[in-house]
């Protein structure tokens, strides 16, 4: 039995062992990102015997009960794998992205004595149950929340993007290709999701270079390589200052500063769409290069800035440029937003009596 799991299973096994390696060796990842790697890793190797064991039963015609646990182990450990993979991905993403994988898994417990999700023939056939489809329509739910939340908080550049649907288009495939190719698929389903895995962490690594590791904006270095590649199709330029970081860092601490950026980033990246890309250039110094947007296209993503930081504790004060005929440099565009910006912190604080040197 072991010689056949290692057999068919070794591909993985190499796989899981270099995503493991990697993320010892990683330094642009939180801790607490790279625990719940872990978890993921441990999930897989863990599914993938469960699976083998099950089919392993099944061609010798032996084990029925047990194969009925396993495929309630084996329904009930992919939408958790999911749910760890957005818990994983996703900053801040509470908790309760389990409870629906935590409600299948309940589900497919009853069904080992009712049937109501699976069962097996006489034959050890497999036969759906009323509910045989949901362990898929539950996978389904989570690929696209998925997307959706890591388009979401991507930059909406093709560097983040491409990888986000190579990701999902993995996860998808391994909830159509079932009906394609039944149950031969289940084989090879562990190795589609690590791969696709550690495809998508070789893509973060990669995008680290460009990417501030707190915020997720792009890094100064990329906002350099920005400007010089085709300004002239840069039409406008926002830039943004943070009010009053200076005061929550000597106050509260340096986490708390980090807490109040991070928040104000998402708010820049859930603003932005298309070429419109977000970098931090400083401490609490950021930029918003636009390409080919109309100037009200511009001032919506101003007003969608505002709304957002509205809904936070924080403040910031937002300076814009336009450059729409191409006359203007790359200098003489991010000056004219500089003082704008500028204008509107002295405003800031003088309506608010805070002392700007302390702030």
């Amino acid at each position: 039995m072991l010689k056949g799991y290692l057999l068919q299973n070794w591909v993985l096994i190499l796989i899981l062992l270099a995503f493991a390696i990697s993320l010892r060796e990683t330094v642009f990842m939180e801790k607490k990102v790279i625990r719940r790697m872990y978890v993921l890793i441990g999930a897989i190797f863990l599914l993938s015997f469960v699976v083998f064991t099950e089919f392993y039963l099944a061609d010798l015609g032996e084990g029925k009960d047990v194969r009925v646990i396993l495929m309630a182990i084996r329904y009930s450990t992919t939408p958790f794998i999911l749910a760890q993979v957005i818990f994983t991905l996703i900053k801040k993403q509470h908790w309760s992205i389990f409870i629906p994988a935590i409600a299948l898994a309940v589900l497919d417990i009853i069904s080992i004595f009712t049937g109501i999700v699976f069962s097996l023939n006489e034959d050890g056939s497999l036969r759906r149950g009323p509910l045989g489809l949901l362990p898929f329509i539950m996978v389904g739910l989570y690929c696209a929340f998925l997307i959706f939340v890591l388009l979401k908080h991507s930059n909406k550049r093709a560097m983040e993007v491409v990888p986000i649907i190579f990701l999902c288009f993995a996860f998808v495939s391994g909830l159509i290709l079932p009906f394609v190719f039944g149950n031969d698929f289940a084989h090879i389903f562990c190795a589609t999701v690590a791969m696709a895995l550690y495809a998508y962490y070789v893509f973060l690594i990669l995008q680290l270079t460009k990417k501030d590791a707190l915020t997720g904006l792009l890094n100064r270095q990329a906002y350099y390589a920005e400007v010089v590649n085709d300004p002239e199709n840069v039409t406008a330029m926002l830039s943004i200052d943070m009010n009053g970081l200076k005061p929550i860092n000597d106050l509260e601490g340096h986490a708390a500063g980090d807490e109040a950026l991070v928040t104000l980033s998402l708010c820049f990246i859930r603003a932005l769409k298309r070429k419109q890309s977000g970098y931090r250039v400083g401490g609490d110094e950021f930029v918003i290069v636009c390409r080919q947007n109309t100037r009200e296209e511009v001032l919506e993503l101003v007003e969608r800035i505002r709304k957002n930081v509205a809904e936070t504790k924080y403040h910031c004060a937002i300076g814009y440029g336009f450059n729409e005929d191409g006359s203007k440099s790359i200098d003489a565009l991010l000056k004219e937003s500089d003082d704008m910006m500028y204008a509107e912190k002295a405003r800031f604080y003088a309506e608010s009596g805070k002392d700007r040197r302390k702030a």
